[in-house]
């Protein structure tokens, strides 16, 4: 059953269902979604949760050890499983379809996918998912619908302006819900509730710290290691966190693998940036990005951001601050080819 994500708020007061499957890039969407159902999982009783990622060399037999163990703490639990490659393979692919026909006892299966590509799309497992799990798709908002999506969020926390400003809050953020949200979450810190004059919002907007994320991923991808390295520092200096930094990162990389995988495709490079949002100079700078990282090197950033992720939330051992800074560095250091 499909689920649109408005309708999840309601649909988790009724009570968890088994399986849940969220696809899609958008990260923002994603992280409410998982939110939601953390939070419904702790309303109605759910004492355990366990995260596993399925990457390459992934052991599917473990799922089925989760499901033939037994809690010594909870009598229901909340499994989340990521697939970032969107590829579970054949051993995976049998596992997901088994998960699909019989759930696992006393649990909620929560299946984390990318956007997938067509073959994915009708594969079996994917057909088996969605004919039994409820399915949430994250769409991302395309540069029209912004100024509709940002008065509405600000309309949730009781403030409301003006078109002209919706469309210069837009532009500011260049299609990223992640910074969009940012925005209206400060907005509504700093502001009462009621109407927002335009120079109100341009202050609080333009008012931003010395150093940001999306400044270290402009870094980046120019190739300056120089200025990237000043910006790592700037941003630990500041007390930022680690995982703050790593969301803007992986909005800036994730359109590259796309469009680099439209580009060996042979299809057309504007097309592909034009769907994965890339406007006007930012195009400029994706492409002098595409000429010097490989979709193996996208590939593998990628799948490190997500190793440091479970770094800097206690999951897997190291500093997430080092690794962000090796991974960083080490993609603005590579030459053209």
């Amino acid at each position: 059953m499909r689920l649109a994500q408005a309708q999840l708020e309601s649909h988790l007061k009724q009570g968890l269902r088994a399986l849940y499957v969220l696809v899609g890039d958008e990260p923002l969407a994603q992280r409410e979604c998982l939110d939601a159902i953390r939070a419904a999982a702790r309303a109605q009783g759910f004492d355990e949760r366990t995260s596993l990622t399925a990457e390459r060399n992934f052991n599917w037999q473990q799922l089925q050890h989760y499901g033939q163990s037994i809690s010594l703490f909870a009598s229901r639990r909340l499994l989340e499983l990521v697939i970032p490659s969107g590829k579970p393979g054949i051993d995976g692919g049998k596992a997901l379809q088994a998960l699909a026909m019989q759930a696992i006892p006393d649990t909620t299966l929560v299946i984390i996918l990318p956007a997938l590509e067509r073959d994915a799309k009708n594969s079996a497992w994917f057909n088996a998912l969605e004919t039994h799990a409820q399915t949430i798709t994250l769409n991302e908002v395309d540069a029209a619908s912004l100024p509709k999506w940002i008065a509405n969020r600000l309309a949730q926390q009781g403030q409301h302006t003006g078109s002209q400003t919706l469309e210069f809050l837009a532009h500011q953020v260049e299609g990223n819900l992640l910074a969009a949200n940012q925005e209206v979450q400060k907005l509504g810190l700093l502001y009462p509730q009621g109407e927002l004059s335009d120079e109100t919002v341009r202050e609080a907007v333009l008012n931003v710290s010395r150093y940001d994320a999306f400044q270290l991923g402009e870094a980046v991808l120019q190739g300056d290691a120089e200025r990237t390295v000043r910006i790592l520092q700037g941003l630990q200096d500041e007390g930022e966190n680690a995982v703050a930094v790593m969301n803007p990162l992986m909005w800036v990389l994730r359109p590259l693998v796309r469009i680099k995988q439209a580009e060996m495709r042979g299809e057309n490079i504007s097309n592909a940036m034009a769907s994965a949002r890339i406007y006007g100079d930012r195009q400029a700078l994706v492409k002098r990005a595409l000429s010097r990282l490989s979709l193996r090197q996208l590939e593998a950033a990628l799948q490190k951001l997500a190793d440091i992720d479970r770094t800097a939330k206690g999951v897997m051992p190291g500093d997430a601050w080092l690794e962000i800074s090796r991974l960083c560095f080490g993609l603005a250091k590579v030459k053209g080819r």
